[in-house]
C-alpha cells in the first residue's frame, strides 16, 4: 500500500501532508496523524498503510514550520499553540473533513488535544502517544536548550539536532535511509531552524496542560493511549494518572519503547490501533 504526498495551500500557508487512501471499505472514518518535535509526518510511515489496508484513510501532515509544509517567519506565523491551533483548523476544512479519530504523539501532541477540546464535535475517538497531557509536563533539557538565547540559534541550524533528538527520545538507533529524510528541511534551507526555535520558546507548555489536564475530565469520546514505557521525558505515571481522571480511556502499556513509539514499534501499536479506530463508524 502506497503512501501519497501532496500540497494543499490554506490562505498564505503551505501544508504538505501524506495520505493512504483506503483499500476496499469506505464505511470507516478518517483518521488523522499529528507528529511532535523534532519530527514529521514521515513518523507514520509504517502506521499509515494499516490503517488503509483495514479501509481507513489516513491522513499526516507536516506542522506548518516542520517537514515540507510553508516555514513562515515569526512576524507572518507566532508559533503559538493558539497560531497552530488555528492553521489546523484551515487546513481540516479545506481537506473537507468533517468527524475523524485524532492521533497525537509528542511536543506538537498537545496542541492536537487543544485543538479537539475546542472541536469536540469533529473527534470521534482519540489516540494518544506519548505526549505532554499533565501540569507535571516540562520541556525536556534535551528540546529547551535549542531555545536558548545564543545557543539556541546555532544549536537549531545543525542537521544532527534531528539525529540527536530522535534517537535520544526513543533511545534507539534509527536507520540512516530514515534520517535522511528527517534531515532534509534543515540540509536545505535555514527556516526549519528558526522555525523550531520559535516554536520551543512559544510552547506555552503550562497553559496548555492547564487546558488538557481540565478539559478531558468532561470529556466523552473514547480514548487510547499507548505509552512508551521508557519514554526519557514523559513518565508512565503521567498516562495512567490521566486515564484515571477522564470518564473513558484505557491505557496500553509498551514496555522498552520510549518517546516515539511509532519509530520502532508500528506492530505492537497497530494491535490496538486498528480496532480501535474500527469503532469510529461513519454516521
Amino acid at each position: 500500500m502506497s503512501i501519497t504526498e501532496h500540497k494543499i495551500k490554506v490562505d498564505s500557508l503551505e501544508w504538505f501532508y501524506r495520505e493512504a487512501e483506503p483499500i476496499g471499505r469506505t464505511d470507516l472514518l478518517p483518521v488523522v496523524l499529528l507528529h511532535g518535535i523534532v519530527s514529521q509526518s514521515y513518523s507514520w510511515r509504517n502506521i499509515m498503510p494499516a490503517l488503509a489496508q483495514q479501509g481507513t484513510r489516513a491522513i499526516a501532515p507536516d506542522w506548518i514550520g516542520y517537514g515540507f509544509s510553508s516555514k513562515p517567519e515569526k512576524r507572518d506565523f507566532a508559533y503559538t499553540p493558539l497560531a497552530f491551533i488555528t492553521a489546523l483548523e484551515g487546513f481540516i476544512k479545506a481537506l473537507e473533513l468533517e468527524r475523524f479519530s485524532l492521533v497525537v504523539q509528542g511536543f506538537l501532541g498537545s496542541v492536537g488535544l487543544q485543538y479537539a477540546l475546542r472541536h469536540p464535535e469533529q473527534i470521534a475517538n482519540l489516540v494518544i502517544l506519548n505526549t505532554p497531557i499533565s501540569s507535571n509536563a516540562k520541556i525536556p533539557w534535551k528540546i529547551k536548550q535549542m531555545g536558548l538565547p545564543l545557543a539556541g540559534e546555532m544549536m537549531t541550524q545543525d542537521p544532527l539536532l534531528v539525529d540527536r533528538t530522535l534517537e535520544g527520545g526513543s533511545r534507539y538507533r534509527i536507520e540512516d535511509t530514515d534520517l535522511d529524510i528527517y534531515r532534509k528541511p534543515y540540509l536545505k534551507s535555514s527556516a526549519p531552524g528558526r522555525s523550531l526555535l520559535a516554536t520551543i520558546r512559544n510552547m506555552e507548555l503550562p497553559a496548555a496542560m492547564t487546558e488538557i489536564e481540565s478539559g478531558f475530565k468532561e470529556w466523552q469520546q473514547p480514548i487510547l493511549l499507548s505509552w512508551g514505557v521508557i519514554d526519557p521525558w514523559l513518565p508512565i505515571d503521567m498516562a495512567q494518572n490521566f486515564v484515571s481522571s477522564v470518564p473513558d480511556a484505557e491505557l496500553i502499556k509498551l514496555n522498552n519503547v520510549g518517546h516515539y513509539p511509532q519509530e520502532h514499534y508500528h506492530e505492537t501499536i497497530l494491535q490496538d490501533l486498528l480496532p480501535f479506530v474500527r469503532r469510529a463508524a461513519a454516521k
